[in-house]
């Protein structure tokens, strides 16, 4: 899959109302009850703003013109009575609607995470982590704003300006014609906003995730970029991405605030031009002036409605934007799901073989090329090499990150491809160059090769992966959190606990795949102590560059340009001199030269 979904340069008709539709689809039946409340909150808000419009006008005949004290307790008891209300039902709609959506969020986001973890390696080979959790971060919020604003405008603008309506057609027929010339003016402007508004919001949500997740990397690549003084050359770039993001957010800022002088215009001409024509018509007709008070409250009470759903589109659009983006995300098809009919893999002695494997990241780079032997159970089997030989490809395959091209992976005669993922790795144990510690504690990440494990287990797991001495060490032991990747404990203790994770895990296949490459001299001892606890009645697949760590592995499998050019021991491959024996000269016998003594090419004393 792409690493970025290309953002849509314009919405499609009726896009908001079929985003909308599916999300209801998929949530509306969990939250039906707690939507009816809502609306029927925001409804009372509706009706009690237009009974303040209305009962104006009984204020000013009844109260101040007719002077009736025996409706001053009534119409202030209805006064009082209906803001009441209005306060009750603003926060009875207020808290169901922010309940639902931090729902709606947290079901999001586990909905993403769990469908993340359904995607192929690939996909995350291909998309950048940073730029990925910080568009999910960004745009997980837009399916809540989508109902909540859908709603809000809906049940209580939309109603409240129609009872306002009603009140002022009620009061005065004429009056609320010349009113309604504003809608068509505003109709117009609001349309060719949005044309101009509706890129630079895409632009801005898409700018936003580069940026925060370009400081994620930064910030996780701290001893990088101070090691290589890259802070200067970071700085220009995220402030280049900075003043994007900011001429983007002042682009918007200055297109949808244009709303508010055209707004203000189109209503200061209407209300302006009702109360000229009302005083003409109190001072020439002597008409009472409750009706026109009145008409002139439903008239102010409508604006702030009438406003908001003039503005509600902007709202609307960014939130539209991050909902399409998010459901980009959850559109994506699992390119690697169990095959019809998988099966659970039943391992016992743990026999691997790659019977004629190939495999192609791309059609027209072969990395693989009718590759075929066998590790035999219990036995460790090396693989060896130079870079871009595939060495590391065949690890991905065995644990079927990724499906062959041709050939069949066997473990114990069974054909990985129609066995379950889950069945399948749950049988094998890895330990990679570059051990990657979890958020939590030490305990925690031991415990992650087993999660039913006891403390004692965890315990003995890490004794056997020489870490017991370090673990002691630590401020808090078992319990000291790791920091981010581990940045807390020196390399050879995070594989160490790598180590300790994979013995926990118990499994009849072990892959190791360069655990020893990154390490110095003595943390490379310590680990290799380790590793032969963990090997020990194990079909382990060693991937190694150093063939000092590999001499005495029972077969050795020479890999170069994709296909297997030698198999055999150490000391006959040696003997071939071949692939294997020029890689043994090219690293040195590593025996000391005796003083006076003179070494050849070949790394012998001559």
């Amino acid at each position: 899959m792409p690493a970025e979904q290309p953002i849509k340069a314009r919405a499609k008709p009726g896009e908001v109302v079929a985003v909308i539709r599916r999300i209801l689809s998929e949530n509306g039946r969990d939250y039906l009850g707690h939507y009816l409340f809502a609306i029927a909150c925001l409804l009372t808000i509706a009706a009690t703003t237009a009974f303040m419009a209305w009962i104006m006008r009984d204020v000013v005949d009844e109260l101040f013109a007719a002077r009736r004290q025996d409706l001053i307790v009534a119409i202030s008891g209805a006064i009082l009575g209906a803001f009441t209300i209005r306060g009750l039902a603003s926060y009875g709609q207020a808290v169901v609607l922010a309940k639902v959506g931090n729902n709606l969020v947290a079901r999001y986001q586990r909905r993403i995470f769990d469908h993340l973890m359904k995607l192929d390696v690939g996909f995350f080979t291909a998309t950048r982590s940073g730029q990925l959790s910080a568009r999910i971060a960004e745009n997980v919020t837009g399916v809540r704003d989508l109902l909540s604003q859908t709603l809000t405008a809906i049940a209580r603008d939309g109603v409240s300006l129609i009872g306002l309506l009603a009140v002022m057609l009620m009061q005065d027929l004429v009056l609320s014609l010349m009113a309604l010339l504003i809608g068509p003016p505003i109709i117009f402007a609001v349309n060719y906003l949005m044309r101009r508004l509706r890129r630079a919001t895409r632009e801005a949500v898409e700018v936003n995730s580069r940026l925060l997740g370009a400081m994620q990397e930064a910030t996780q690549g701290i001893q990088v970029v101070k090691a290589f003084t890259m802070e200067n050359l970071l700085g220009r770039r995220i402030g280049e991405l900075i003043d994007s993001a900011e001429r983007r957010a002042n682009r918007i800022a200055r297109v949808s605030e244009r709303m508010t002088p055209i707004t203000e215009m189109l209503a200061g001409a209407a209300i302006a031009g009702v109360i000229a024509y009302a005083g003409y018509r109190a001072s020439v007709e002597q008409q009472p002036p409750g009706a026109v008070i009145s008409f002139i409250t439903a008239l102010l009470l409508a604006y702030d409605p009438a406003r908001r759903l003039a503005r509600v589109q902007v709202s609307l659009e960014k939130s539209l934007v991050n909902a399409r983006m998010i459901y980009e995300i959850l559109d994506i098809e699992p390119q690697q799901g169990d095959r019809p009919g998988a099966v659970e893999l039943k391992a016992t002695n743990g026999e691997v073989r790659f019977v004629d494997v190939s495999f192609a990241y791309a059609p027209e780079t072969p990395v693989l090329r009718h590759v075929s032997f066998t590790a035999p159970a219990g036995k460790t089997t090396a693989i060896v090499g130079p870079s871009g030989a595939g060495k590391s490809t065949l690890v991905s395959l065995l644990e079927h990150f990724y499906d062959p091209t041709g050939g069949v992976i066997e473990i114990d005669g069974q054909d990985i491809a129609k066995v379950t993922k889950a069945s399948l790795r749950g049988q094998i144990a890895y330990v990679s160059q570059q051990p990657y510690l979890f958020e939590g504690s030490i305990r925690d990440n031991i415990r992650y090769g087993r999660p039913d494990a006891t403390d004692a287990e965890v315990e003995d797991a890490a004794r056997l992966a020489q870490a017991v001495d370090f673990i002691a060490q630590q401020p808090h032991g078992w319990e000291t959190m790791v920091g981010e990747n581990g940045v807390t404990l020196s390399g050879g203790q995070r594989q160490r606990i790598s180590i300790a994770r994979a013995i926990l895990r118990d499994a009849p296949v072990l892959l190791l795949d360069e655990a020893t490459s990154a390490l110095d001299n003595e943390s490379e001892q310590r680990v290799q102590k380790a590793l032969e606890q963990v090997m020990k009645g194990r079909t382990t697949l060693v991937i190694a560059h150093r063939l000092s760590t590999v001499v005495d592995a029972d077969q050795i499998i020479v890999m170069d340009d994709g296909r297997v050019v030698e198999t055999g021991t150490h000391r006959s491959l040696v003997a071939r001199d071949g692939v294997y024996a020029r890689f043994h000269f090219l690293q040195g016998d590593r025996k000391p030269v005796p003083a006076g003594g003179k070494r050849s090419k070949a790394g012998e004393k001559t």
